[in-house]
């Protein structure tokens, strides 16, 4: 039986900038090609929407990927949309963010709906990210996961051209119609 090669940080950082987008999960590495425009036109509408709410309230900062999120020298992911709200800007540095996000947003795709539903939501949740958005196009859906006893849990849905509030953000109003546009 082969012996399973474990990689890390430093091999990461090796990679090439090839237009794919690499991350580690627990020493594994899992590659994706870069999205479509369908995909980023709903990450820019979901940075835009967050940063305008965050920027304005003073709760921190939001990125969009590809940023690192170095959760551990074996594990390193690249959300769709990162939220690190102000008591937790220490681990914003050189690399990345060093540690877990306040909010990890991933958006579905066919070849990531697998790994963003099951790999990615356990590793958040054992890491410790305190909120977690499932976003999925093809129902117009945003599902939001609160931590809770190291395990997420379903706190609000809001889909179609529903309006309503997702956690952290208990004082945005979301037009859910305006982020499919």
């Amino acid at each position: 039986m082969p012996t399973r090669v474990v990689l890390t940080y430093r091999d990461y950082e090796a990679l090439p900038a090839d237009g794919r987008r690499y991350e580690l999960h627990d020493g594994e590495l899992f590659v994706t090609a870069a999205p479509g425009l369908q995909h980023q036109r709903l990450v820019g509408n979901i940075f835009v929407l967050l940063r305008e709410h965050v920027s304005a309230q003073g709760l921190g900062e939001v990125f969009v990927s590809p940023v690192d999120c170095i959760l551990s020298d074996t594990t390193v992911v690249q959300p769709d949309v990162v939220h690190l709200e102000s008591g937790r800007s220490s681990l914003a540095s050189a690399r990345g963010i060093e540690g877990p996000p306040t909010l990890a947003v991933e958006i579905l795709s066919l070849s990531t709906v697998q790994v963003d539903r099951g790999v990615k939501l356990q590793l958040y949740a054992r890491y410790r990210v305190p909120y977690y958005w499932i976003v999925e196009p093809g129902v117009r859906s945003i599902e939001a996961y609160t931590l809770s006893g190291g395990a997420f849990h379903l706190a609000a849905r809001l889909g179609g051209a529903g309006r309503g509030s997702l956690p952290p953000f208990s004082d945005l109003t979301i037009d859910a119609s305006a982020l499919w546009l």
